[in-house]
């Protein structure tokens, strides 16, 4: 019976589904697979790394078998909740195959020959000629073979029109056409099978010189590596398209509705702070502080610590949906790091209640984790406030944007030698400009100014990190 059968593929056959692995993300992006059709997965074995808009997160499996299929290729962005891979977790118990989608799909007329085993592909991924069918996408039920005639065609010098087809390629690689604004039809695959890579395209789009090669030359010189990002160069390099996705889209998204938001205030002051980077040198030789690194950042955000504690109000949130204030009992810090993936904002959890040596090791592993690419958006939830050390830069300072649902940020700007009037005299003194930008809906002028008087004044007299704690 149709039933038993598909009790027994659900039974056998176990799909893992796109987790939502941040608050709210409605996609990911495929990035990787470390596992292939046939191989033995365990239970919380990784089995991909994907890429959401906010940081890039391995995927275990929460189950045991052998990979049956995996539903998606590399860099295809998937819904929340879409199946991405189905595993066997019965295997030797016959020959079985895992209950249909439940989309009715189109697919070609099976080949003459019956075929010796079956071939589990990714799906907009060509098969060999020993295999049974390949399931066609919807509206396109036109059989591989016709599809390959047409091809055949075009490179042997003229065209054959084969009716209602639609040209073989993964998803990626359609999205990078639409974007170039090329159209598949007009592109000679040379991907197996006759699907079109992302080769083809970005030669179909390559402006053609004086002499222009032949179709054939073309496809026998294909680009050895893919760019990444997928990029568009119009004729004589003038202009570069990069899609936005990713991080860069959720950078975006944030920004605008933060600047759009929270009525934003940004005040300045400039401080000496040379007993501060005195005080970083004695600590870098304190065997306390050994195995961690210490440096101006470190104080900086202990004092933030401090004048936050000393002034409670700012750490706080504007619920919009309530109409209420939340005041935060607890210090997120949020630490901006710039990353080749874009901007990101991890913050350390209950950084209050650390003490310096931890916040040093803290800052360490926030830093690494971000510039190897595998801070979690766990890591990047839940922020109360956060520092921005454009100084890096060279930056003497800047208006920093507030991280939603934030209230407060602060910037570091550069640490330079500058002139200044130290105990009645002009001397070189090691000088930095802070800027705190905050929201003027819950925080009032008078309390922004305290928050940054009291920052300076740390910086500026350190040993107030001991009567102020």
């Amino acid at each position: 019976m149709t039933t038993m059968t598909d009790t027994s593929n659900a039974a056998r056959f176990r799909e893992f589904k796109m987790p939502d692995v941040g608050e709210g993300l409605t996609e990911a992006e495929i990035l990787k697979w470390y596992v292939q059709a046939g191989d033995t997965v365990t239970d919380g074995q990784v089995v991909c790394e994907v890429e959401t808009a906010k940081a890039a997160v391995e995927l275990p499996i929460p189950f045991d078998g052998v990979v049956h299929e995996l539903r998606f290729p590399e860099g295809t962005t998937v819904d929340v909740g879409q199946v991405i891979i189905a595993v066997d977790v019965a295997p030797g118990s016959g020959d079985a195959a895992p209950a249909a989608e439940p989309a009715p799909v189109a697919r070609p007329e099976p080949e003459p020959e019956a075929p010796k085993g079956r071939q589990p592909v990714l799906v907009g991924y060509g098969v060999s000629e020993s295999s049974t069918k390949r399931r066609a996408r919807k509206g396109a039920a036109t059989a591989v073979p016709a599809a390959a005639a047409a091809i055949q065609g075009e490179m042997n010098g003229h065209t054959t029109v084969v009716p209602e087809s639609r040209p073989l390629a993964k998803p990626p690689v359609r999205k990078l056409a639409k974007d170039l604004g090329i159209d598949l039809a007009t592109i000679v695959p040379t991907g197996e099978g006759g699907i079109i890579t992302r080769e083809d395209v970005h030669a179909a789009a390559t402006p053609v010189p004086a002499q222009a090669p032949s179709p054939v030359a073309a496809e026998a010189a294909p680009a050895t590596e893919a760019p990444a990002p997928a990029v568009v160069t119009t004729v004589g390099a003038r202009e570069t398209r990069i899609p936005v996705k990713g991080v860069r889209k959720a950078i975006a998204q944030a920004m605008v509705g933060s600047a759009f938001t929270a009525p934003h205030v940004t005040e300045f002051v400039t401080v000496d702070v040379t007993r501060t980077m005195k005080l970083v040198a004695e600590l870098k030789e304190d065997k306390e502080m050994a195995g961690v690194r210490v440096n101006p950042l470190l104080i900086i955000a202990k004092a933030l610590l401090v004048a936050i504690k000393r002034n409670p109000g700012v750490n706080a949130a504007w619920d919009e949906a309530n109409q209420e204030i939340v005041q935060k009992h607890y210090v997120n810090l949020g630490i901006a790091a710039a990353t080749p993936r874009g901007l990101i904002v991890p913050n350390i959890k209950d950084a209050h209640e650390q003490t310096l040596p931890q916040l040093a090791a803290s800052l360490g592993e926030l830093v690494s984790t971000a510039r190897e690419g595998k801070t979690s958006p766990a890591a990047m939830a839940g922020g109360t406030v956060t520092i921005t050390n454009v100084g890096v830069f060279g930056v003497d300072t800047g208006t920093p944007i507030l991280n939603p649902g934030e209230s407060a940020i602060l910037a570091v700007g550069a640490i330079k030698l500058q002139p200044w009037v130290h105990k009645g005299k002009v001397k070189p003194r090691q000088v930095t400009t802070l800027a705190l930008s905050f929201d003027h809906r819950l925080v009032d002028g008078e309390l922004g100014s305290k928050v940054l008087a009291d920052v300076a004044a740390i910086l500026e007299q350190p040993k107030r990190l001991i009567t102020w704690a």
